[in-house]
């Protein structure tokens, strides 16, 4: 197995390619431990190079509503009234401790997003 530290874009780049190759091998295998080892020296290298930021709360409530078909009146029972639920996703009003708290174990919204000031 010849794997080396990823520290340049090239090297990123052909990690990439080789993963590329190897996303067929069986779990287990030689070639399925060098695609794991080759996985996690990319998302180590992304992690530095290409951090991902949490998204604004509303946004990621929006996301959540229309990855799982929810309406408004689904969420009431986890922010409020729908009057409270509409200032909530029109930036009239700031989510609560306990609407972040249900949110963030009904739905699975992270609660780093949730707490995020909003970027209106």
């Amino acid at each position: 197995m010849n794997i080396k530290p990823i520290r340049t874009k090239a090297d990123y780049r052909a990690a990439l390619k080789e993963i590329e190759n190897l996303m067929t091998a069986t779990a287990g295998s030689a070639a399925g431990e060098k695609l794991d080892v080759l996985v996690t020296l990319v998302q180590a290298y992304e992690a530095l190079h290409y951090p991902m930021d949490f998204p604004d709360p509303v946004e990621a409530i929006k996301f959540e509503m229309e990855q799982k078909g929810l309406t408004v009146k689904d969420l009431e029972p986890l922010i409020g009234k729908s009057n409270r639920v509409y200032e909530i996703l029109n930036y009239k009003r700031s989510l609560t401790l306990k609407m972040i708290w249900k949110l963030n174990q009904v739905l699975g919204i992270p609660a780093e997003s949730l707490i995020k000031q909003p970027q209106i």
